[in-house]
């Protein structure tokens, strides 16, 4: 399988875990946007403060860069791409990336949130990032109140079916 998939959705949604078993499910290399992150706006994260589309630029940059680099043999990154401008810079150049909605109760995401460990976003930006949130039209959306690989399963066999609406 050689294709472009982004799994996408507000913090806490489970973007790394559905994207790590995903790609290790189809033989396709992983990437986590949060590994691209300026160090400065891990710090402005970890304290509450959202970032804005200004702030987001050279991080989307450089990750479009990443999808290029894959884009023959193919990758699964998990990016939050909540913004049509975000995502639209996240694959300029790119044809026919495929965009996988990870959606979930509020509620749900907000204890995952109160739960994880180590990661710079907490409970805190989950209103701003569900206002962000436009949904891309042609995306596969997925409940991740689902276990992870039920999830991947569905992706999977979305991927397979080829009618993407693209």
């Amino acid at each position: 399988m050689r294709v472009l998939v982004v799994i996408m959705g507000v913090a806490g949604s489970g973007k790394s875990t559905v994207g790590a078993a995903l790609a290790r499910r189809t033989g396709l290399v992983f990437l986590d946007a949060d590994d691209w992150h300026d160090p400065d706006d891990l710090v402005r994260m970890s304290r509450g403060t959202p970032l804005s589309d200004e702030d987001r630029q050279g991080w989307l940059d450089r990750l479009n860069q990443l999808l290029r680099r894959h884009r023959d043999e193919g990758a699964v990154l998990a990016c939050s791409a909540l913004s049509a401008w975000s995502r639209a810079r996240l694959t300029d150049g790119l044809d026919d990336v495929r965009f996988v909605l990870l959606r979930g109760a509020p509620d749900l995401i907000r204890e995952r949130l109160r739960l994880r460990q180590g990661h710079p976003v907490g409970p805190s930006l989950l209103p701003s990032q569900l206002r962000t949130l436009d949904p891309p039209n042609h995306a596969l959306e997925v409940d991740v109140a689902n276990p992870p690989e039920v999830i991947v399963d569905q992706i999977v066999a979305w991927l397979e079916d080829g009618s993407h609406g693209i």
